[in-house]
């Protein structure tokens, strides 16, 4: 009878510790003698592998010819007590079972450094690396997290479609959803697309945001939030977009700025510590071979309070330091949108903490914000952290009808879409606010990654759909 299989994270128990045990995984490592082997196995619950000593008078050599880098295992024996270093019991094999075999002059991840950029390319196999393994349990940790602390302070979660008609930020760069033939497109008698044909029967996008019908939700249900993934179709390159991602966004109701920055910044801090605390391996591995500042900048995260900062004040400083000769690459002036060198220059040199920028000028901000009684600014909340610039955006929504309405004129916006949006203006408006935190960035800043593609299984960029 098959004894009951033990996860390599629970291997460890010196409760178990003389007694015979079961374990399956994949073969990190295989070195010895002609006495002795040591394989070095793991199943992907903890960065931590168990090393199987094999006795070669109990197996014979063509039976442990298959056992290579990758192989799949499954092994039986006594947990005892490791008498070499580096690890504190080991598991005298009894009997082996090969499940899968990995030729060597084909597998591509031997024992040997690769780079994250030919690991991109082998993105059905990184996950067995030990960095990638330990980033995607750090990325599941912070995902629990994430539902934890919403469920625990009462907000309801909300599924907010992928499919939409409204660019919730006016920025266009959708990508389209048809069943249309695209090489024999209907046309209307003036030549146009004639969507009516299409499956919705209009022209329709993946969301770039729930946002929108968050606030239905909010103005329904007080307090919700959305986890899901959203979508854009920008031509950017760059180590921290992905045309892909997923969102966290919550919306509050009877919730005005004061309170906004309060939710962010626990809710952020709470993220963190939570890593801290459920992820020390996984974080002590990243810190020792990918950032060795990284768990002292978590750390640090939760010891601060963090900056409140007028987008004026923050101007000032911003062009003080270029008098003073800091070269940014993007030249700042009051009402420019600040680049990521301006946002991580106010974190990591000026403040030295995290910074929650306010009251921007209301024409770099979405039409939706609510607009400061000088005409100018509006209530929106950018939160700054070191070596990733912003990673939270919210504001307060503008809910009184002709505002909205004025500002949606104002920037000649069609109305058409957003009928029911504006709708709850009308019946029953309330002062309401949330943010949108993008979570991969996230991911981001708690492994210390450099690539926002190394913190998603599969990153969908610009010519790159792969897997």
């Amino acid at each position: 009878m098959e004894i009951q299989r033990t996860k390599i994270v629970d291997i460890f128990d010196p409760a178990l510790v003389g007694k015979k045990v079961c374990v399956k995984g994949w073969v990190r490592t295989r070195r010895g003698n002609k006495h002795v082997q040591f394989v070095a196995l793991n199943d992907g619950s903890t960065i931590n592998n168990i090393q199987i000593v094999i006795d070669l008078e109990k197996f014979g050599d063509e039976e442990l010819k298959p056992i290579t880098t990758g192989a799949s295992l499954h092994v039986e024996g006594l947990l005892v007590e490791s008498q070499g270093k580096g690890q504190n019991v080991e598991i005298q094999a009894e009997s082996i079972e090969i499940y899968g075999t990995a030729d060597p002059a084909e597998y591509p991840l031997q024992k040997k450094g690769h780079t994250f950029e030919f690991l991109r390319e082998k993105a059905h196999l990184r996950m067995r690396t030990n960095t990638f393994g330990a980033v995607m349990r750090i990325r599941h940790h912070l995902a629990f997290a994430i539902h934890k602390y919403f469920n625990d302070h009462g907000f309801f979660y909300l599924n907010t479609p992928l499919i939409t008609e409204s660019d919730a930020e006016g920025a266009g760069d959708m990508f389209q959803v048809t069943t249309l033939d695209l090489d024999n497109l209907p046309k209307t008698d003036d030549g146009k697309v004639d969507y009516s044909q299409d499956f919705f029967g209009k022209h329709t996008s993946l969301t770039v945001s729930g946002q929108l019908e968050g606030e239905l939700g909010a103005t329904a249900l007080g307090a919700i939030y959305t986890f899901g993934p959203t979508f854009r179709a920008e031509q950017s390159n760059t180590p921290r977009h992905l045309a892909e991602f997923w969102m966290i966004e919550p919306e509050i109701a009877f919730l005005q700025l004061d309170g906004l920055m309060a939710l962010e910044e626990d809710f952020i801090k709470y993220c963190v510590k939570y890593a801290l605390d459920h992820c020390a391996d996984d974080l002590a591995f990243l810190n020792k071979m990918i950032d060795n500042s990284l768990i002292e900048r978590l750390e640090g995260v939760l010891k601060e309070d963090f900056v409140h900062l007028p987008y004026t004040e923050g101007v000032k400083i911003l062009e003080e330091a270029q008098q003073k000769g800091h070269k940014f690459e993007f030249p700042v002036s009051w009402g420019t949108d600040l680049a990521s060198e301006h946002e991580r220059y106010l974190v990591e040199e000026h403040f030295k903490k995290p910074v929650i920028m306010i009251n921007y000028p209301k024409d770099i901000k979405a039409f939706y914000m609510k607009q400061n009684d000088d005409g100018k600014t509006m209530q929106g909340t950018d939160v700054l952290f070191p070596q990733i610039g912003e990673i939270i955006g919210g504001s307060v929504r503008e809910e009184n009808y002709d505002k909205l309405m004025a500002e949606i004129n104002r920037r000649h916006m069609g109305t058409k879409s957003l009928w029911w949006y504006l709708e709850t203006r009308k019946f029953g408006t309330v002062p309401h606010a949330g943010f949108g935190l993008g979570f991969e960035r996230l991911v981001l800043f708690v492994t210390g990654m450099q690539n926002i593609r190394d913190v998603i299984p599969f990153p969908r960029t610009p010519n790159n759909a792969e897997f």
